[in-house]
């Protein structure tokens, strides 16, 4: 059954997942906040910044007015940067007068407040409750989905049939769906392992090799796990697409723009001039903030984040910091 989509935000994920929906069958409507940006689509029915050689078909709506975009739809899709979801809910709270499935793609901790995403779409929105939102998350580069290449992520909701709803809408023969209720873990793991592929840029640019990467994914996986058995996931979870799927993409693919960022500060270069040249977000600078001061909060050891903010924010040597991580005290290997 054809469903009525708003997907609230046309940076490269937003259009891959628009697309996505239009292959479906549904009535898509794509919200652009900047207007320059807009008036591109518009205008070429593409962004060639943002996603080089793929193009909107005309099914789909495009809108610059957000009222017009979330008039009456049956499925809310937020395709907006983690730190600036807050900002749009807080636009949509006049405009969502009736509760309406909400899915949420971004991949953060908000910072201030150190809520997952799902908490932050619930509390600006009054109207809206746990069992109206659902997260989608795994190994999806939005390059790949615009491209129909093979891909499976998860859907996660504390309600059961929001989750197998979201895969029906979204499932077809490039795009596999499966779906979970744990979305603690689900949010985690999407979010974390944006801070240790940054680790895994840097390690790539210092010129170091397959052990080293290896041994940081397989670290990570540790510590965004002990985070999120803390507060409250399944650690089966971070075994599943979400988590050690995802993780591995992230750091070890060339589309990773949390890579990348981490394999130009690896190179030498500063933050703050890796950041200026880019189109797009990275997901995993401000999340190094949040999950920083989760570890604080939650008494969590998180060594690879740790050290990573020590580099980033603390301007400590890439290094140094590496030569800090092995030089800890020994100790037997445990996840928890």
């Amino acid at each position: 059954m054809s469903e009525r989509i708003a997907v609230l935000g046309a940076g490269s994920w937003g259009i891959a997942i628009a697309n996505c929906l239009a292959d479906n069958g549904h009535k898509v409507t794509l919200w652009e906040f900047n207007r320059a940006d807009y008036d591109l689509l518009i205008s070429g029915r593409a962004h060639p910044n943002k996603l080089p050689g793929i193009t909107i078909p005309d099914r789909i709506d495009i809108t610059n007015n957000l009222a017009e975009a979330v008039n009456k739809p049956t499925l809310l899709v937020l395709a907006i940067p983690a730190q600036k979801i807050r900002v749009v809910c807080e636009k949509l709270r006049s405009l969502i007068t009736d509760p309406v499935p909400c899915l949420n793609l971004a991949k953060g901790v908000e910072i201030k407040s150190l809520k997952r995403m799902s908490e932050v779409i619930t509390d600006a929105i009054p109207t809206l409750d746990d069992t109206c939102v659902a997260t989608l998350s795994g190994p999806s580069h939005a390059e790949e989905v615009a491209r129909r290449l093979p891909t499976s992520v998860v859907a996660a909701s504390v309600d059961v049939h929001l989750a197998e709803h979201i895969q029906h809408i979204f499932s077809n023969s490039f795009f596999r769906v499966y779906r979970s209720t744990d979305l603690v873990g689900v949010e985690l793991g999407g979010s974390l392992k944006n801070v240790i592929a940054i680790a895994a840029g840097i390690t790539h640019g210092l010129g170091f090799g397959d052990n080293t990467m290896g041994a940081l994914i397989t670290r990570g996986l540790a510590e965004i796990t002990r985070m999120g058995v803390k507060l409250g996931a399944d650690p089966l979870t971070f075994a599943g697409l979400s988590g050690i799927g995802d993780l591995v993409t992230t750091c070890i693919s060339p589309h990773s723009r949390n890579r990348y960022v981490g394999r130009r500060i690896g190179e030498g270069e500063t933050l703050a001039n890796v950041l200026a040249g880019m189109v797009m977000v990275a997901e995993g600078v401000d999340t190094c903030r949040s999950a920083y001061a989760m570890a604080a909060k939650y008494d969590v050891d998180m060594p690879i984040t740790r050290e990573v903010h020590h580099v980033l924010f603390e301007h400590k040597d890439p290094s140094r910091g590496l030569a800090d991580l092995m030089g800890r005290s020994l100790k037997e290997e445990v996840w928890q």
